[in-house]
């Protein structure tokens, strides 16, 4: 005997929001290869610029950088492991935490993020030409509202 299986009814919110999720995904896709050709030549990845631009402004440990990008901790500790090899990062000392190392930038790391940083923002520049503050602020915050309440969701 099969069992039917009841879905709810879209709802015309519903319906748009599945749109924007869908287009998300496309967009990060883009985003992900837009970021591998600015850094590329650097010797990084978006997923590695992503790390470097996690410890900008001071020294997290894996788990922290974890939490702040939505990331899997395993996933974080590959690429600080590669990060530190090649140089852009190194591990410190925790005071916090014995076990748990910092990473923090290396000099070769903060030139690398000052170069790409300075191209993401000639880049953020031509791709925002023609779209006024006030509509990317509202999509802004349907994403930022979305994200809350997936995090709401996984506690």
């Amino acid at each position: 005997m099969t069992q039917t299986v009841t879905v709810p009814a879209r709802t015309a919110e519903s319906t748009a929001l599945t749109e924007l999720i869908l287009e998300t995904f496309r967009l990060n896709g883009c985003l992900l290869a837009a970021g591998d050709r600015m850094t590329g030549d650097l010797g990084l990845t978006s997923a590695r610029w992503q790390i470097l631009g996690a410890i900008e402004d001071r020294p997290r440990s894996v788990a922290q950088i974890a939490r702040l990008m939505g990331l899997t901790r395993q996933a974080v500790q590959r690429i600080a492991n590669v990060l530190v090899e090649e140089g852009f990062a190194g591990f410190a000392d925790n005071p916090e935490h014995k076990r748990a190392k910092l990473v923090r930038l290396t000099d070769k790391g903060r030139s690398a993020l000052d170069r790409i940083n300075g191209r993401q923002a000639a880049w953020s520049a031509r791709l925002a030409t023609g779209m006024r503050v006030a509509t990317i602020q509202a999509a802004l915050a349907v994403l930022r509202t979305c994200r809350r309440r997936l995090e709401a969701e996984d506690r």
